[in-house]
């Protein structure tokens, strides 16, 4: 694994520190997931668009033939 450096306010890290220690984990663990989730963002929006695509594609909605005039679109029952 490489090592980072990071510039951040003493006030901010003790939070950050303070809250990590309450959750049980650490500061260092806190910043790998997030750099782990903000890379992996992309490819997961991709991955539920082209499920999403999927889905339509196998129930994509159909008037059956049956032309609609503006009418019938806006009559209320």
């Amino acid at each position: 694994m490489a090592n980072i450096t990071l510039t951040i306010d003493q006030a901010t890290l003790d939070r950050a520190r303070a809250r990590a220690a309450a959750e049980k984990t650490s500061v260092n663990a806190l910043i790998r997931g997030f750099l782990e989730n903000y890379v992996n963002q992309r490819e997961r929006a991709e991955q539920l668009i082209a499920l999403m695509d999927d889905v339509y594609e196998r129930n994509k909605p159909s008037s059956g033939g049956r032309k609609f005039r503006r009418d019938d679109l806006y009559r209320r029952f």
